[in-house]
């Protein structure tokens, strides 16, 4: 039987406004608004080119994101505002500031990734230390630019004996996409209804405000998540001992910022 999300509220603080399912963090309900680009698909268009500006350049993560961002703010001051709105509501709130943390054991999980394999973490434990790392989905540039960074430094984590996950609420059919995104050097694991992302105090709940922005570039995100809805993860890294200890992490409300390659490359060299 499939745990409803009422399950999940033993687990940490929970911040709930009206009807948002519970263990999400819930931005306040804000009028709707209109798209600011005559098209959609021009947005969606553009993005598509910065992010492959981002995805060829060889730079730090944080430089490739930032081309991301910054073609945002230059195409819609609308779409930039609103999420800057959106992530300044999250940090009010303190989404995520109840996720595992440094010295924490993170939960075992089973789940299947884009092949339809169960992986589990106990077993990636097993063999070594493990990286996880939370994506929104494949729609997400900021989530393809980093599933292509984390494949980047498949290798090098796999010669000091580490793996990398990434986990999104996505669908097998869409897992398939951030997979070919990392050249397939990662597998990418389907958090089904959400249930891991809510367990460790990772899930948000999307205000129309900004689902309504989302929606008019032409991402129908529900429709590519096992739940239907309009929840997403934190994007986390959780860097775990092979004891499946947390030896660094990186939680930020703020999707378009994640760990830095180099800081997951340091946090392993400094289990030995």
């Amino acid at each position: 039987m499939r745990r409803s999300y009422g399950s999940y509220a033993r687990f940490g603080r929970i911040r709930l406004l009206a009807k948002e399912p519970e263990g999400c963090y819930a931005p306040r309900r804000t009028h709707e608004i209109g798209f600011a680009m005559s098209q959609s698909s021009d947005l969606v268009a553009a993005l598509d080119r910065a992010t492959e500006r981002a995805i060829a350049l060889n730079a730090p993560l944080a430089e490739r994101l930032k081309i991301i961002a910054d073609a945002v703010r230059r195409l819609s001051t609308v779409f930039a505002e609103t999420v800057d709105k959106f992530v300044g509501r999250l940090q009010i709130a303190e989404a995520g500031g109840s996720a595992p943390k440094v010295g924490d054991i993170l939960p075992d999980f089973v789940l299947p990734d884009q092949d339809g394999r169960l992986v589990s973490l106990s077993k990636l434990l097993f063999n070594g230390p493990v990286i996880v790392a939370f994506l929104r989905g494949h729609w997400c540039p900021y989530c393809k630019t980093t599933a292509t960074a984390l494949g980047e430094i498949a290798d090098k984590a796999k010669a000091k004996g580490a793996s990398i996950v990434a986990i999104s609420p996505e669908s097998r059919k869409y897992s398939q996409r951030l997979s070919a995104d990392s050249q397939h050097q990662l597998p990418i694991l389907t958090d089904v209804d959400n249930g891991y992302a809510l367990e460790l105090n990772l899930a948000i709940w999307v205000d129309d405000e900004m689902a309504r922005l989302i929606a008019g570039a032409g991402w129908d995100v529900p429709s590519y998540q096992t739940a239907k809805s309009w929840v997403l993860p934190i994007p986390a890294t959780f860097v775990l001992d092979r004891t499946g200890r947390v030896a660094a992490r990186y939680v930020n409300a703020d999707y378009r910022t994640r760990m830095e390659i180099e800081d997951i490359l340091n946090a392993l060299e400094g289990l030995g």
